[in-house]
């Protein structure tokens, strides 16, 4: 058996989010890849008491149970991570939930210490890095977790700071489009809209200017597929010279929602890494992953 396929083997999952689309859709692509997903699940009200999860290729079917947080979850966790440790395993657990749960799931695995990876945006962010740093644990939290957007990002944070200013007294207007159950504005455009506003002068354009699609009419007017309503992510940002002469934009459209999950396996395994060497430096994101170069 290679090293690759132990360490696979030696991490079980977590998964916060269940029995929501991208919770699904993260514990097939964690099945895929040999992850071991534990039997119970965080959820929020009003949801069922077990649902089931598999690879979505032919997979048998695994059924888990969904808690809500409180004392019962808490109890669970903290057996799961016994057992993990007597197992020689790692325990980590992903969070893709509702932005209001941010900081109390946060606080929970805190509270158990149990490290973590979190894509859900929203919450209450400095006093999500502050319980993290608090606790001592290791985390991985990213508003975006497909790779190629995360390196663009990358990309134009540098070309930002390298070249401020450089689209003058360009105008600066940002659309984004996700399936209509998103609440909040888009974690990776709020993120990038810091990186052009350096980039052009005068007034910022503001989290409230980005126009955030949510209704069947308008994302369709935009572009995206009928079959794609239900799990979508369509960024379009647009600079455009003050006398309407030039216009640049940049796009990243996703269709699904495979991609994100596929990176959320590679930020499981970059934490688990992390934790095996003992790192000093426990907050990463994305960033980190791509830097160092262990994605499949």
């Amino acid at each position: 058996m290679s090293a690759e396929k132990k360490m696979k083997s030696s991490v079980q999952v977590l998964i916060s989010g269940l029995p929501g689309n991208m919770g699904q859709e993260i514990a097939a692509a964690c099945l895929r890849a040999n992850l071991e997903v534990v039997p119970f699940a965080l959820t929020g009200p009003g949801m069922p008491s077990e649902t089931d999860v598999s690879d979505q290729e032919g997979g048998a079917a695994q059924t888990i149970k969904l808690l809500t947080v409180g004392e019962e979850s808490e109890l669970k966790i903290k057996e799961a991570i016994e057992a993990a440790e007597k197992a020689g395993k790692t325990l980590i657990a992903i969070d893709f939930t509702h932005p209001t749960a941010v900081n109390k799931n946060a606080e929970l695995f805190a509270k158990v210490k149990l490290p973590f990876v979190m894509g859900t945006t929203g919450g209450d962010r400095p006093k999500l890095y502050k319980t993290v740093e608090d606790a001592g644990i290791y985390a991985l939290i990213a508003p975006n977790m497909c790779k190629q957007i995360v390196a663009l990002q990358a990309a134009l944070k540098t070309m930002a700071e390298s070249y401020p200013g450089a689209f003058g007294t360009y105008n600066l207007d940002i659309t984004e489009s996700h399936q209509s159950g998103k609440a909040d504005t888009s974690g990776t455009a709020k993120a990038l809209l810091e990186s052009f506003n350096t980039l052009k002068a005068g007034e910022p354009l503001k989290v409230e200017e980005i126009k955030k699609l949510r209704e069947r009419e308008d994302q369709l007017a935009f572009g995206v597929p009928e079959d794609s309503l239900k799990g979508h992510a369509w960024h379009t940002y647009s600079l455009t010279s003050a006398d309407g002469s030039v216009n640049f934009q940049f796009k990243h459209n996703v269709n699904g929602r495979r991609t994100y999950a596929e990176g959320v396996v590679d930020a499981v395994h970059f934490l688990a890494a992390k934790m095996a060497e003992g790192s000093s430096k426990k907050i990463f994101d994305m960033i980190d992953v791509l830097k160092s170069g262990q994605m499949r």
